[in-house]
């Protein structure tokens, strides 16, 4: 058995509760963990992370500002080691202007602005933030929703890791 057959294998048996609790702490939306938990089990990591992407594609708008809300903004200097290791990028000469361009990104589209920072710096996180306030609200909900897919995908993928 593979690492990636054992984290799934292991998800698959976990006890609901530890099962919620894991994916909560990948993705704040109880429809996505209950949903994911009533998909068990899952034939490879793949099988989960399309499971997930699938589910998120469906999410209502409340689901989906339940799943914001577990993310901070962008250049804010985060409170989870996750959210802080995505975001190692970005320097404090950068999360002034990032703040600014947060405020109006947020009065614009009411919601934050969400990226896969993991990897980014903050100037190319800054100018990714820049190019999407030119966005109309559809296609900016495409996005984000296309952002939040990637880092479900990176979290779950740690959450799985954890589990072998």
């Amino acid at each position: 058995m593979t690492d990636d057959e054992a984290g799934v294998a292991r998800f698959d048996t976990l006890p609901d509760s530890a099962a919620t609790t894991a994916l909560l702490a990948c993705c704040s939306a109880p429809a996505l963990a209950r949903a994911l938990i009533e998909g068990r089990p899952y034939a490879s990591v793949e099988a989960l992370l399309d499971a997930a992407d699938a589910v998120l594609a469906e999410l209502p708008e409340s689901e989906i500002a339940l799943a914001l809300a577990g993310h901070p903004r962008i250049g804010e200097r985060p409170a989870s080691a996750v959210s802080a290791g995505e975001q190692a990028g970005v320097q404090d000469a950068v999360r002034a202007a990032l703040a600014d361009g947060n405020r109006a990104y947020e009065g614009r589209f009411g919601h934050i602005y969400l990226v896969c920072a993991s990897g980014r710096s903050g100037d190319e996180l800054l100018a990714i933030l820049e190019a999407r306030l030119h966005n109309d609200t559809d296609t900016e909900r495409r996005v984000m929703r296309t952002e939040l897919a990637k880092i479900n995908r990176i979290r779950l993928r740690g959450m799985l890791r954890d589990l072998r």
